[in-house]
């Protein structure tokens, strides 16, 4: 443990007082002897990097549990990566740092529900560096993390029923041999996007109904 506790930085009854609140799991023994490995000396720089941030303790133990009951990041990703989204490696800090003050074990717990986030070994994986940035920009212009992750489970929704109907449409008229017709994923964006921008433009538009008197 001393050695551990120099590595970390921390005296040692304070690795002693984070494993009586576990913080950190319990070493491994042989004997008498506790070993304890690289995994809790990322954990206690966690926590410490946390603790930084403004975090408190018990906001962290919770963050912990959330992450270990969090989905393997095999799990998240399904078979396969993403063809054209790239996931992010994150540490807890980094991702505290995203989302400052957004961070909650709610949040962290919703998306990892939604698949956004997966866990990888003491490694955090979101699954889109696009949804990642564009969820920390909204988060920014004040919107809060948690209303973000409630609009993209509707957005879920609504682009899985958009990609059932392209690949539906595509199958039925001449593209029932290849399972991704190559056409399929640019004419799909580009109809999406024209439609989205033009009801956007529908919706900023509309004049506000008037207030009943």
């Amino acid at each position: 443990m001393e050695e551990l506790a120099k590595a970390a930085g921390i005296p040692v009854r304070t690795v002693r007082f984070y494993r009586e609140r576990g913080l950190i799991s319990p070493p491994r023994r042989e004997g008498r002897i506790a070993w304890y490995d690289d995994h809790h000396l990322a954990r206690l720089r966690t926590i410490t990097g946390l603790l930084e941030r403004g975090h408190t303790l018990t906001g962290i133990a919770d963050l912990a549990r959330t992450f270990e009951s969090g989905r393997d990041v095999a799990e998240v990703l399904g078979l396969g990566e993403p063809s054209e989204e790239t996931p992010v490696r994150l540490t807890p800090e980094q991702l505290a740092d995203y989302f400052e003050g957004e961070s909650t074990p709610e949040n962290l717990a919703l998306a990892m529900e939604l698949g956004y986030l997966g866990t990888d070994g003491a490694e955090i994986v979101h699954i889109s560096r696009r949804l990642l940035d564009v969820s920390a920009e909204l988060v920014r212009e004040g919107v809060p993390l948690s209303a973000v992750l409630s609009t993209g489970r509707q957005v879920r929704r609504h682009a899985e029923a958009l990609a059932d109907l392209f690949v539906s449409v595509l199958q039925e008229h001449g593209a029932e041999t290849d399972p991704e017709p190559p056409q399929l994923r640019p004419l799909a964006r580009a109809v999406v996007d024209a439609e989205l921008s033009m009801a956007l433009d529908r919706r900023l538009r509309r004049k506000p109904e008037p207030e009943e008197k």
